[in-house]
């Protein structure tokens, strides 16, 4: 394997489907925050007031009851406050659900959830601490201690002016307040948090894309076995040149006549009166094969004809491809000669 320093080149779609299949795929956490939180606003934004009021209403109705003991009403107040609970958590799971689903595509990997022991050993543990990547969640969670703070901060000074007269108010108005002064809260809170949510998303990315980078040796070996070896590839061609060659020497003992050069070229033409149009070439060959060609065919007693400007020219046509036009006639005569002499009758037409 190549160090992280060579690889330079960015990653192959196959490397990708790769990385993919092993579960790794760029998902930022911050963002599934962000979906939480935003899923919270508008719960609050939709059911709080409503839900306050009738929480407030539950706790003065029990307050007054005077056979009840502060135990059970805590409890009761417990209960009805759970159900408001289980609906914000509800909400801010599915939408946390939704963005790691869309970010990575619904990628189901079970080795996610399988313990990875070797995250307890003490020395991976220090070189994580002070990896660029631990740095960068550091300075994400500085960052966000930050936000609150000026959330907060920035909440508490628009909500002060009206504190003065909080011992004045109603439940009902007092609620009204707290719930707005929530909604506030946790609005400036989400604006921050979809900034930092967005940075975090093009880090998550760009760090992906840096892990599952390429050397160029590897990009030669994908390259490679996605081709064939170039050694197999060859040595099939080869195989297959050969298997070609013995049949077209094979052919030549079915064929009608063997046009020759006489020794460098060997055109062998076959031609069956009443199934073919035109005679075809079955082989061909130079030299050492046009020498096989006219052995093949004197063995197998194929007349063989000395014409070297037809030899030529006929070398020059694909192999079961029909005798052009322009040669059929001196084709026609050479194949009506041949015909005379094995004592047949007739002439190609």
């Amino acid at each position: 394997m190549a160090d992280a320093e060579d690889r330079t080149q960015p990653a192959s779609e196959r490397r990708l489907q790769q990385a993919r299949d092993a579960g790794q795929t760029p998902l930022s956490r911050e963002l599934v925050a962000c979906a939480g939180l935003s899923a919270a606003a508008l719960m609050l934004s939709m059911a709080m007031p409503s839900i306050a009021r009738s929480l407030m209403a539950r706790l003065t109705a029990m307050l007054t009851i005077t056979a009840t003991s502060p135990g059970d009403a805590l409890a009761r107040a417990m209960q009805a406050w759970s159900s408001s609970v289980l609906l914000f958590s509800s909400a801010c799971g599915l939408a946390g659900a939704g963005a790691v689903l869309l970010q990575t595509n619904f990628l189901f990997h079970g080795e996610a959830l399988t313990p990875d022991f070797a995250r307890l050993n003490p020395m991976r543990g220090l070189t994580r601490v002070f990896s660029a990547s631990n740095l960068v969640e550091t300075a994400k969670v500085l960052a966000k201690l930050a936000i609150l703070a000026w959330a907060f901060w920035r909440s508490m000074v628009t909500a002060w002016p009206g504190l003065n007269e909080s011992l004045l108010w109603t439940p009902t108005t007092f609620v009204d307040r707290l719930t707005r002064e929530l909604l506030h809260l946790l609005l400036l809170v989400l604006v921050a948090q979809v900034l930092i949510a967005i940075l975090d998303r093009g880090w998550m990315q760009f760090k992906f894309a840096r892990q599952v980078r390429m050397s160029r040796v590897e990009m030669k070996e994908e390259a490679r076995e996605a081709e064939g070896d170039p050694k197999i590839k060859a040595r099939l061609r080869q195989l297959r040149l050969m298997r070609a060659k013995r049949r077209m020497m094979a052919a030549v003992g079915k064929a009608t006549v063997v046009i020759t050069n006489p020794t460098h070229y060997a055109v062998a033409l076959s031609y069956e009166r009443g199934t073919q149009m035109a005679p075809r070439v079955v082989a061909k060959g130079m030299d050492d094969v046009a020498g096989r060609i006219r052995e093949a065919a004197y063995k197998a007693g194929v007349p063989l004809v000395a014409n070297p400007p037809l030899a030529r020219a006929l070398y020059g046509v694909a192999l079961d491809a029909e005798v052009p036009a322009e040669h059929f006639r001196t084709v026609a005569e050479i194949i009506a000669y041949v015909w005379r002499l094995k004592g047949q009758v007739g002439t190609p037409r």
